[in-house]
């Protein structure tokens, strides 16, 4: 049975195409919505190109019929304008000049007409305003990931027969040899993902265990576990595959995608992997680092902080800088006994250009090449902000997106919906995507992190 859905203007600045994802099914949108995409099409940044992209489809649409009667979508269903529902009484307390009441308002005219209305928003606030009215309201779920503890987390554990466990670092292990135990004791298949990390347990012994990733065809023992980039060394299993990683050539892994708690060295490891190729290799692998992080005030305020491109965004790449003044002085004694110099060793990786940082808006258009891509503090990412990134690798570049679906700063976006979890699940399976999730009891920052992150 067909069903109507009313969009929230959230929805169309968040995801432009909405309009065409509800399939043969009705889509509704109140006069309130047009008037706030008209309000918005100037905006600066990601707001402002969603809100005309959005419009032009419209317009699109405006061509071929009535978009108050309603015109035909191409994949199925309809959408039309709705400009009456402007007598439907309101509880008091919800103010009628609000456009988010207005919207409501729409909703409960509709739903007279109709038997089921769903109400479409990224909007928790009104979602539970239209539970107060008894209306059917639901989250845009098209860009959904799984709960959280049903997502992807590029590694797993199981067992492998003695025989095999001997010759791994020779001859490999095939994928139908592994196995993981039930809750009375058999042997259960295990569905393996391409590139998926992989801690090996000998079934004769449970304490020998070797770290593997299945490359397609067979479970393969790790390449770079005993180097030490930029003087680094893994202090735990997760470090080992966040390393194997990161230092695999952008024809392997030209994208990583790394998740995990405050702590857990995501942005250090990243770095000092970065470092290494640039200023240990004999041939460097990249021309630079490019950091980036998105900030969900980026496109209304980095126009006004003083300063050039650079200077506007330090301020929220200091957790960057922060990890840089650990690597270029790894002298804990001696490290911030002067901090001038200490600011001086990592001002000069951004004078010499080796480590440069810029506004995503300023990355959206380009194509960048031989670069070593750092997105930090990716779950504030979109999903389109996400795949416009992701697009954006040259040749011979390598993107790393880092960041923590729990800690997001985007009031429209949850540990679901938010770009990091949903590049993680669209490119699952990839060959060219390693991707790792490190737990919270490899947290490294200091006992009292990881103490807080387990129990809070």
């Amino acid at each position: 049975m067909q069903k109507t859905y009313v969009l929230d203007t959230n929805v169309l600045i968040q995801a432009p195409y909405a309009l065409q994802s509800f399939e043969d099914n009705h889509i509704v949108l109140p006069l309130a919505v047009l008037e706030e995409l008209d309000g918005l099409k100037r905006a600066e940044g990601e707001t402002g190109a969603n809100a005309r992209q959005a419009i032009r489809f419209l317009e699109a649409l405006r061509l071929k019929g009535s978009l108050i009667e309603g015109v035909c979508l191409p994949g199925g269903g309809s959408v039309r304008l709705e400009v009456n529902c402007t007598q439907e009484p309101l509880p008091d307390g919800l103010p009628e000049h609000k456009n988010d009441n207005r919207i409501l308002r729409v909703c409960l005219g509709i739903r007279r007409q109709t038997e089921r209305v769903i109400l479409v928003t990224k909007d928790i606030v009104i979602r539970i305003k239209a539970q107060m009215l008894g209306i059917e309201a639901e989250d845009f779920t098209t860009e959904q990931a799984p709960v959280s503890e049903m997502q992807y987390t590029g590694r797993n554990e199981v067992f492998v027969p003695e025989d095999l466990f001997s010759d791994f670092k020779k001859k490999g292990i095939p994928p139908s040899a592994v196995y993981r135990t039930g809750p009375d004791g058999e042997r259960l298949p295990v569905s393996l993902v391409h590139n998926q990390f992989l801690v090996l347990k000998a079934d004769q012994s449970s304490r020998k265990t070797q770290l593997g990733r299945f490359d397609g065809k067979k479970i393969v023992p790790l390449v770079h576990r005993k180097k030490k980039p930029y003087g680094v060394t893994p202090r735990n299993t997760g470090q080992y595959f966040l390393q194997e990683a990161l230092m695999a050539g952008t024809d392997q892994a030209p994208l990583v995608i790394v998740k995990g708690m405050a702590g857990t060295a995501k942005t250090f490891y990243t770095l000092a992997v970065g470092l290494h190729a640039i200023l240990e290799q004999e041939k460097p692998e990249y021309r630079r680092i490019l950091i980036s992080r998105p900030n969900v005030h980026f496109d209304d305020d980095i126009g006004f902080l003083p300063g050039d491109e650079s200077e506007k965004i330090a301020p929220l790449l200091r957790p960057a800088i922060d990890n840089l003044e650990l690597l270029v002085d790894q002298d804990e004694e001696e490290r911030y006994s002067n901090e001038l110099t200490l600011a001086d060793k990592v001002q000069e990786l951004f004078d010499r250009g080796i480590i440069s940082a810029q506004a995503l808006n300023f990355i959206r258009g380009r194509s960048v090449t031989k670069t070593y891509l750092v997105i930090d503090e990716a779950q504030n990412l979109t999903p389109k902000q996400a795949k416009g990134i992701i697009t954006r690798a040259g040749t011979g570049t390598k993107i790393i997106l880092l960041g923590d679906p729990f800690q997001i700063d985007n009031p429209l976006l949850d540990e679901r919906t938010n770009g990091l979890s949903y590049a993680a699940e669209k490119m699952k399976g990839s060959p060219l995507c390693w991707q790792i999730t490190l737990s919270s009891d490899e947290c490294e920052r200091s006992a009292l992190a990881m103490d807080a992150g387990q129990r809070m």
